[in-house]
């Protein structure tokens, strides 16, 4: 088989392992990057598969672009905005913390390691996964608040794990350490750069959307901004992840004006599919990745690795368990005497949620992976394919350990979501419902009276949907299931006319879109 047939096959064989995983999970009601690393972890060992190397250029420059762009697409700029204090604790100190803790405590733990070495393997650990945390979170039913907060906590986190990486690699590789302006310098331009070309090529971005009105031009519009922003921010030096991040979350919060609804409802579904396809080969790539890291090291045995990796797993949640503590009061002392935000001292319970929910991903492995081979004068990296199964354990541990026990951890503490109703939404909807019908009430008195009856029918449906947005969670429910019984009878019918041949196919489906819509508007989306 020619080199393009075996990428062809092994391309086709991933996509599958992820539709056949992504299967189990919704069978199993487990979040899928759960079970998609358990799943890799199982074939890697399965004779006949072929060996998937992760590359680590692959990742940042393919992977996480478009995964971060997502996630900060997803992200309510107001809630990010109002947690801002704590989302840094966490996603700056907190990899401080993790680094020096690492830096300190990996060797007097582990054979061969200083605390040059401690800095790298930190630095590589340190930032969560931007999917998996939420993902999980949001399956297991936390509550907003900390969602929002994990959120955007492991989209900035790849930034400032990822600076400490290249100084702690400048350290082992160079043998020196950067004087504080340096490392200073280089701390502000990627961070100013990176938020600087964000908001720049968001704003270019939203000046070309403004003259579009096609969807599959904006759809490919859409995926390649986040590309266009890594690269011209990687360009100069800046930050990427910042950039990506930012222009995400402004294009976002512009996308309501920019899109017509067409549109809006194409690029949603596209991105949907993109984010899962990505998301699931990579967390399955990570499970593949054990047989050909356990054949890179040399001198160790199955057992003493498998130890050293509990040991570092179990020291990288103690960190941030330690860490989540006096930063989140420290955060809500900010928040309540700087920020002047009318903020409850956080209860321990979910102070201590957000400490067990600090998942590793991709970057991490890939950071791993992608450390130099040799240091400056030609010699080994030392220590490096240690590094690497380290951090695969963690994040295997972190994946699964704390993935599996946060829905009975959330339950016992009382945290799991009521499943009622959001007020705020419902209220939302009741001041944009009555808003329609105080202009129908106005039209319809400066019309004329031959065109009352279709202002009364209007009426009447706005008034039906008014009633549904009522706060009784009991007559909500109930008002749902109707509509969605409904709607069920009016697809089976078309269905059957379309099967006598009394209508087209091309009219079902217009029938079709229309009830799509209009259930999609009903569940939410969900499904």
């Amino acid at each position: 088989m020619s080199e393009i047939g075996t990428i062809e096959f092994v391309f086709l064989l991933l996509l599958l392992f992820v539709i056949a995983f992504g299967i189990l999970a919704g069978k199993l009601k487990t979040p899928y990057p759960i079970v998609m690393v358990i799943g890799g972890l199982v074939l890697g060992f399965v004779p006949g598969i072929p060996t998937i190397s992760l590359d680590p250029e692959l990742i940042f420059l393919i992977v996480l672009p478009p995964l971060l762009y997502s996630s900060a697409w997803t992200t309510s700029w107001r809630e990010f905005r109002y947690n801002l204090i704590s989302i840094l604790s966490l996603a700056f100190g907190l990899v401080i913390f993790t680094v020096f803790g690492v830096a300190v405590i990996a060797p007097k733990v582990f054979e061969g390691f200083d605390w040059r070495l401690g800095l790298a393997l930190g630095a590589v650990v340190a930032p969560t996964d931007a999917i998996a945390a939420t993902s999980i979170a949001r399956r297991v039913g936390l509550p907003g608040r900390i969602v929002d907060t994990l959120e955007g906590e492991s989209m900035i986190n790849d930034a400032s794990g990822l600076l400490a990486l290249q100084f702690a690699i400048a350290i082992v590789v160079q043998r020196r350490v950067p004087t504080f302006a340096e490392a200073s310098l280089t701390f502000v331009w990627l961070i100013v750069g990176g938020i600087g070309l964000g908001l720049l090529v968001g704003w270019i971005t939203d000046q070309i959307e403004k003259r579009l009105d096609d969807g599959d031009i904006e759809i490919t519009l859409s995926i390649l901004v986040p590309y266009a922003v890594y690269l011209a921010a990687d360009a100069v030096k800046a930050s990427g992840v910042l950039a990506v991040v930012v222009c995400g979350l402004y294009l976002s919060r512009r996308s309501a004006t920019f899109f017509s609804p067409t549109v809006r409802l194409q690029t949603s579904s596209v991105w949907k599919s993109l984010t899962f396809v990505l998301n699931g080969l990579v967390f399955v790539l990570i499970g593949l990745q054990l047989p050909g890291i356990r054949a890179s090291i040399r001198g160790y045995s199955l057992r003493e690795l498998i130890l050293d990796g509990v040991i570092f797993s179990v020291l990288l949640i103690l960190l941030r368990l330690i860490w989540v503590f006096p930063g989140a009061w420290f955060s809500y002392f900010l928040r309540k005497r700087v920020a002047h935000q009318k903020e409850k001292r956080p209860p321990v319970r979910q102070i201590f949620v957000v400490g067990w929910t600090g998942m590793r991903g991709v970057v991490s492995l890939a950071a791993a992976i992608s450390l130099p081979a040799t240091l400056a004068d030609g010699t080994a990296f030392p220590q490096r394919n240690i590094i690497v199964f380290l951090t695969f354990c963690v994040i295997v541990v972190t994946l699964v350990l704390q993935g599996l026990t946060l829905p009975p951890l959330i339950r016992w503490l009382g945290l799991a979501a009521t499943g009622e109703p959001d007020e705020e939404e419902l209220k939302a909807r009741r001041v944009v419902l009555q808003a329609a019908l105080t202009y129908l009430g106005e039209a319809k008195a400066k019309d004329s009276e031959d065109t009352f009856e279709l202002y009364d029918d209007l009426v009447k449906h706005y008034n039906e949907r008014l009633a549904g947005t009522q706060p009784d969670a009991e007559a909500h429910d109930r008002h749902i299931e109707l509509k969605l019984q409904a709607l069920g009878i009016e697809r089976e019918t078309a269905i059957r006319l379309r099967n006598e041949g009394t209508i087209s196919d091309n009219v079902l489906r217009r029938i079709e879109r229309e009830l799509d819509l209009s259930e999609s508007r009903l569940t939410g989306g969900e499904g």
